[in-house]
């Protein structure tokens, strides 16, 4: 999948105008790139469409046009970007009670290692976790985390097939799995392999 470049973009002018239609699209385009992993878990796959919503909303916030400002968000969100041979997320772990968050946090701290894929046929492969920077202190996990999934050449290949996948998290405080994951995600997800 292509990384963004500023010629992707739309000008904060011209973004003004699509903007309704475009976030529509985007919306209904991230339907089926969401797993809900058990009640307080969800995986986000991220992907070009995405990212480039994620730097249209960024640039129009904080209003910037200049080439140097672009290049930043850019470098920000293409490595979010699949490159091929992975599946790319932002993991949630949601708890709507702020003293329940806190505690659940604490509970599971290392729970972004312990998240996986599998591709029918082959064994689960885990998270590689936030690799930009460490969002884990010495008492808790953050209630966000940037997973990537690294697929061998023949789960790609079987993906492309129609293989199914299933997802979960495994973690001692946290154990929930979809096997298989709804065909319409799965779709979608084969997308982004090459």
């Amino acid at each position: 999948m292509q990384k963004l470049n500023p010629d992707d973009l739309y000008s904060l002018e011209q973004y003004a105008r699509v903007r309704p239609d475009f976030r529509r699209e985007v919306l209904d385009h991230k339907k089926n790139r969401q797993i809900a992993i058990g009640p307080n878990a969800t995986l986000y796959f991220e992907d070009r469409l995405t990212m480039q919503y994620q730097v249209q909303e960024m640039l129009r916030i904080e209003r910037i046009f200049e080439p140097e400002g672009i290049a930043e968000e850019l470098e920000a969100y293409n490595p979010l970007i699949p490159d091929g041979s992975n599946w790319k997320a932002t993991f949630m772990m949601e708890y709507p009670d702020i003293e329940e968050r806190r505690a659940a946090l604490a509970r599971l701290k290392g729970v972004e290692d312990r998240v996986w894929m599998k591709v029918d046929g082959f064994e689960r492969v885990y998270a590689i976790a936030d690799e930009d920077l460490e969002r884990e202190d010495e008492n808790k996990t953050s209630s966000v985390h940037f997973l990537r999934f690294e697929l061998a050449p023949e789960m790609v290949r079987a993906v492309k097939q129609g293989a199914a996948i299933a997802a979960g998290i495994d973690h001692e405080a946290y154990r929930q799995s979809v096997d298989p994951v709804p065909p319409a995600v799965r779709d979608s997800l084969a997308k982004d392999l090459s």
